[in-house]
C-alpha cells in the first residue's frame, strides 16, 4: 500500500522524518518521488509528501497533534499531502492521533494489525483518509485487495474492546518490566514503546551475535551500530533473557 499512497500526489519531493521505518522511503522513491531523510519537521514544511511515523520506529518519538496540523496546514496550500504512519498508535497517546483530523483533505493515516494485535501474518492495513482520497487509493488497490477471512478476523478485534483495554495495561506493565531487566544488565533504554525498547549499547555488535546464537533475536541498526531494539519477551522467555543478558555481560570486555 505505501507506494499507492505516496503516489496519491504528483512525483516531487518526498521528506520522510527519520530515523524510522526503512520501507517509506523505497515506496515513495518507487512512486516518483525524490527522497529526502530530515532529522527536524521544520524541513517537511516544503515537501510535496511528508512522511511521519508517530509513534515512531524505533525510539517511540511521538509528534503532538498541533504541531502535526500546523504542519498540514503548510503542506495543503502547496497541494502536499502529510502521511502519518500509526502502525504503533494502538499503544500511543490517543490525543496524538490524527484519526478525527482527516476531514482536512490532505492527510492520510496508516494503522497495522500486525503489532498490537499481533496478526502479522495476516498482513492486513489499513488507510484513514478523506472521500476524495479514499476513493482514489480504493481505486488504486482494486477489488480484491483484502480477502473476506481477513476483514473478520479485523472486525472482530477492533470491536473486542475488552481486550484492547487490558492489553494495554498489560503491554505497558511489561514494558517497565523490560526495563527493569535491561537496566540490571547495564543496558541502556533510550527510547521505544510498550511493545518494543531501544537500547544504546556499547558492545551493540557483540551482544546481537551473541544473543543471536543463544536463540534471541533483537534488532540491530546497520546507521546506529550502538542501537539495539528488544521486542518484548512471552511468558517463557524472561528468565532466558535475563541469563543471557548475564552471560554476555560477563563475556564481553
Amino acid at each position: 500500500m505505501l507506494p499507492l499512497v505516496a503516489g496519491l500526489v504528483p512525483a516531487g519531493r518526498a521528506v520522510i522524518l527519520g530515523p524510522t521505518y526503512s520501507e517509506h522511503a523505497p515506496a515513495a522513491a518507487h512512486a516518483g518521488h525524490a527522497v529526502l531523510d530530515a532529522r527536524d519537521i521544520e524541513e517537511l514544511r516544503g515537501a510535496d509528501l511528508a512522511v511521519v511515523v508517530n509513534p515512531n520506529n524505533p525510539d517511540g518519538r511521538i509528534i503532538g497533534k498541533e504541531e502535526l496540523l500546523a504542519l498540514s496546514d503548510e503542506l495543503n496550500v502547496r497541494g502536499g499531502l502529510l502521511l502519518v504512519d500509526e502502525a504503533f498508535m494502538d499503544v500511543g497517546p490517543a490525543e496524538a492521533s490524527l484519526a478525527g483530523e482527516i476531514d482536512r483533505g490532505n492527510i492520510v493515516l496508516l494503522r497495522s494489525f500486525g503489532k498490537f494485535f499481533g496478526l502479522a501474518g495476516l498482513r492486513l492495513g489499513f488507510a484513514l483518509a478523506a472521500p476524495d482520497l479514499a476513493t482514489k487509493l480504493n481505486a488504486k488497490l482494486g477489488p480484491w485487495a483484502v480477502s473476506s477471512p481477513a476483514i473478520a478476523i479485523a472486525e472482530q478485534a477492533l470491536a473486542d474492546t475488552v481486550w484492547i483495554d487490558a492489553t494495554r495495561i498489560r503491554l505497558a506493565s511489561a514494558a517497565k518490566k523490560l526495563d527493569q531487566l535491561l537496566a540490571s544488565a547495564d543496558v541502556e533504554v533510550i527510547g521505544g514503546t510498550s511493545l518494543f525498547r531501544l537500547a544504546r549499547v556499547s558492545t551493540a555488535a557483540e551482544t546481537f551475535t551473541r544473543l543471536g546464537q543463544a536463540g534471541i533475536v533483537v534488532r540491530a541498526f546497520r546507521e546506529q551500530p550502538t542501537w539495539l531494539r528488544f521486542g518484548l519477551p512471552d511468558d517463557q522467555a524472561w528468565s532466558c533473557l535475563r541469563s543471557r543478558l548475564e552471560t554476555v555481560r560477563s563475556n564481553l570486555p
